[in-house]
């Protein structure tokens, strides 16, 4: 058994792919810890994405491809009526998005994103770990990398595409005077 948390799942993909998904939604949470709502939609200036629009990239993406890429259903986005709450695009998950439209998102505080994490977690995780062989070689088209298995854009878009935007938010947490993601 490993010694480090979340580490030593079962050997198979739906095992390893839900457990990665899960750590990702995790630092979600870690990423905004500590920090207010002014430094969650900090452009410095307008000069990149906030951390704010990063971690929210990071859980649009995964319930969205999840939900409605997979299964042609409503994200936890819509049905929990975060756009509302947030008053942020309701189906805008930040892909390809004007910068200037992107860097004028404000978003809530720690509370609010954790809330949101929390619950695309509940019904992501066991659904990634429930997902056959079978179901995850299964090739589909999805914008915009064309022809791909489940089992490659679980891996590609939702968990390296995500860390690598949790390791921006990892930088802005240390430009905040906070520690940064323990990778």
């Amino acid at each position: 058994m490993a010694n480090l948390p979340g580490m030593g799942n079962p050997p198979t993909i739906a095992a390893q792919q839900s457990a990665l998904v899960a750590r990702l939604l995790h630092y979600c949470d870690l990423a905004v810890d500590g920090l207010s709502a002014e430094q969650i939609s900090d452009t410095r200036g307008g000069l990149t994405n906030s951390l704010g629009f990063d971690v929210w990239h990071v859980i649009r993406t995964v319930d969205n491809i999840i939900h409605f890429v997979f299964e042609r259903e409503q994200p936890t986005w819509l049905t929990g009526a975060f756009h509302e709450a947030w008053d942020l695009p309701r189906v805008d998950q930040g892909t390809g998005m004007d910068p200037d439209d992107a860097y004028s998102l404000r978003f809530p505080g720690p509370d609010e994103f954790k809330r949101y994490s929390a619950a695309v977690a509940e019904s992501v995780v066991p659904r990634i770990a429930a997902m056959s062989e079978d179901y995850l070689s299964e090739v589909m088209t999805i914008r915009p990398w064309g022809e791909v298995p489940r089992m490659e854009a679980i891996g590609h878009g939702l968990i390296g595409h995500g860390n690598g935007h949790l390791g921006r938010a990892s930088y802005v947490r240390t430009l905040n005077g906070l520690p940064g993601l323990p990778y």
